[in-house]
């Protein structure tokens, strides 16, 4: 894989800081209200921005690394909720294929999670950067790291039945608000991505109390792959 520049999108302001103290040659730009910052990391040309929360915050932030800094490849980090009961807090997982889970066309025949009339629905990850996140996450933290499918939706999941559902009928390995259009946007422009989630719940309703807690441990986990992985590439 011949990779110019690297595109890093996080959904924490803590771990874009990570990434900016190890940063060189940091310079900063402002697109629709998001920050982008170029440099270089290990070498690498990459582009490092915050996507805010939702959806729409996150195809806006991929368009926009695609088609103003022309990045070769999308890295997405952040945490999620875990769907599938063998996963614990803290575990990682490792796209496969994202879907959005809130995309429900059902009344007029289409499957959950189906976008009418468009050929792919379910955006694949790209195989090497699975390789290479999976390998990455395992060094950082052996024997907890996973690939899986990605659900997403503008919904942030905390009732034990909508979890079930979406592991049981949609095979959902974990749940979060972004990573799916991130797929689409660069599935739409050729753009090889992967998404790394860490656990911070088991979207059962205890999100008020392991996510705040969580956030520090997880944001450093992210910053290890990601440098690991950039490192590799």
């Amino acid at each position: 894989m011949r990779i110019g520049t690297i595109g890093i999108i996080g959904a924490m302001k803590e771990e874009i800081d990570l990434l900016l103290q190890e940063q060189q040659d940091t310079a900063e730009e402002r697109h629709a209200g998001i920050a982008f910052h170029t440099g270089r990391l290990h070498g690498r040309r990459v582009v490092s921005c915050k996507s805010g929360v939702g959806k729409v915050n996150a195809a806006v932030c991929t368009q926009l690394l695609i088609d103003r800094f022309g990045v070769d490849a999308v890295l997405f980090t952040g945490v999620a909720g875990a769907l599938d009961p063998q996963l614990e807090i803290g575990d990682i997982v490792v796209s496969r294929s994202c879907v959005q889970h809130d995309m429900d066309v059902t009344p007029l025949g289409f499957a959950r999670g189906v976008i009418p009339y468009q050929e792919v629905s379910e955006f694949p990850s790209d195989p090497e950067l699975i390789r290479l996140a999976e390998q990455a996450g395992e060094r950082v933290f052996p024997g907890r790291c996973r690939i899986g499918k990605v659900l997403s939706g503008d919904q942030f999941i905390a009732d034990r039945e909508t979890v079930r559902k979406l592991h049981e009928e949609m095979q959902g390995t974990c749940t979060e608000m972004e990573g799916a259009s991130v797929a689409q946007v660069c599935h739409m422009n050729g753009i090889p991505h992967v998404i790394i989630r860490s656990m911070s719940d088991k979207a059962d309703g205890s999100a008020h109390v392991n996510f705040a807690e969580f956030t520090v441990e997880a944001a450093n986990r992210s910053f290890a792959i990601v440098s690991d992985m950039v490192k590799r590439m």
